[in-house]
C-alpha cells in the first residue's frame, strides 16, 4: 500500500482485517496528510462517477453511524446542522430515501432556504491515528517511506492511494490541486455546523470539532501553495462572522492548508505494473475522501481478490 491519508489507512485496516498482511508506505506523517487538514463532514461533494459515489458513500455512512455510537476515540460524532442555499426537492432521491429524517430548515434556523442534517462530522486528528491504532491491531505496519515510483513497493500486490502524488507517481495528469484554506478558532459555543453560499458564490462553512471551531473556506483550482493567506484567512472569518457573529470575536488557534486531490472522476480499478504483479488504484476522491472512504476501501479489497 502506497499512501497513508484517509483513504489509504482506510483501505488497509479493511483488507488486514480480511486477514491480509498490509505493510502501508507513507511519505508523510499522519499530521501533514491532506487528510489531517479535512473539516471533515460526511456528504457527497464535488465526486464522480455519480453512480459509484452513491455506493461508496452510503456504505461509508453506515460505518460511521457505528463508530459514532461506538468510543470517542473514533472522532466520529453525528452532529445536527444546515446546508444552506439548498431546498430540500434540490436533493438527490437516494440520500433522503436513506436519510428520512432531512427536512426543510425554519425561519429561525437559517434566514435562506436550507435543508436541516444530523451527519457524521468527523474530528480527523483523532480519526487518523485511531485508523493506525486499528490497523497495528490487525497486524498491519505503516512505515515512513517516499518512493519514485509505484513499482518500488516490493510486494505482490500494490495498492495506489497516493492522493495527489499520483499526478507524478502514475504518471497521471488528470490529478489536479484544490487548494483549501481554513482557519480554527476558539469556539464560542457553537454545536451544530452549518454550510452556507453567498450571492457571490462565496462559501463558508463552521464544523465544531473538540480542538475548535474550523471555520472555511475556498476551492481554488490548480494552486499549488500550502502557505496560509492572511487575506484569505480574514475574508473566512468575516464570511463566517456575518453568519454567526459572535465568531468575529473569537481567538484564532490555528491556519489550516490542504490541497484536494481532484481528478474529473475517481480511479479504483485493477491495473498491472511493468513486471506483471497486480496494481489497484484507488485515487482521485477531492474533496470527498472522507465521505467514501469505507466503500472505496470495500471495493478495492474486492478487486483484490
Amino acid at each position: 500500500m502506497v499512501g497513508g491519508g484517509v483513504v489509504g489507512l482506510t483501505t488497509a485496516v479493511v483488507l488486514a482485517e480480511r486477514g491480509r498482511r498490509v505493510r502501508v508506505w507513507t511519505r508523510d506523517s499522519v499530521e501533514a496528510t491532506t487528510s489531517a487538514v479535512a473539516g471533515a463532514l460526511w456528504w457527497p461533494y464535488r465526486i464522480e462517477p455519480l453512480a459509484l459515489a452513491r455506493v461508496w458513500a452510503l456504505r461509508s455512512l453506515g460505518v460511521y453511524e457505528e463508530l459514532a455510537a461506538g468510543s470517542e476515540a473514533c472522532g466520529v460524532r453525528l452532529v445536527d446542522g444546515v446546508l444552506g442555499e439548498t431546498r430540500l426537492d434540490e436533493v438527490d432521491g437516494w440520500l433522503t430515501e436513506r436519510m428520512p429524517e432531512l427536512r426543510a430548515t425554519t425561519a429561525g434556523e437559517y434566514a435562506g432556504s436550507g435543508i436541516r442534517a444530523r451527519l457524521p462530522l468527523i474530528d480527523m486528528p483523532a480519526h487518523l491515528p485511531w485508523l493506525r491504532e486499528r490497523l497495528a491491531a490487525a497486524g498491519g505496519v505503516v512505515e515512513a517511506r517516499t518512493v519514485s515510483g509505484l513499482a518500488e513497493a516490493d510486494a505482490p500486490v500494490v495498492i495506489n492511494c497516493t492522493g495527489l502524488a499520483a499526478r507524478e507517481l502514475v504518471p497521471d495528469p488528470s490529478v489536479r490541486p484544490v487548494r483549501g484554506q481554513l482557519v480554527v478558532v476558539e469556539n464560542p459555543g457553537i454545536d451544530t455546523w452549518l454550510v452556507s453560499t453567498d450571492a457571490a458564490g462565496e462559501y463558508a462553512y463552521m464544523f465544531p470539532q473538540p480542538g475548535g471551531l474550523v471555520l472555511g473556506g475556498t476551492a481554488e483550482e490548480d494552486a499549488w501553495s500550502l502557505e496560509p493567506d492572511p487575506a484569505t484567512a480574514e475574508a473566512i472569518i468575516r464570511r463566517c462572522a456575518a453568519l454567526r457573529p459572535e465568531i468575529a470575536r473569537a481567538r484564532v488557534l490555528e491556519h489550516r492548508v490542504g490541497l484536494r486531490p481532484t481528478r474529473p472522476a475517481v480511479r479504483l480499478e485493477r491495473d498491472t505494473l511493468p513486471d506483471g504483479r497486480l496494481l489497484i488504484h484507488n485515487y482521485g476522491h477531492g474533496g470527498a475522501g472522507v465521505t467514501v472512504a469505507w466503500g472505496c476501501a470495500e471495493e478495492a479489497a474486492r478487486l483484490v481478490g
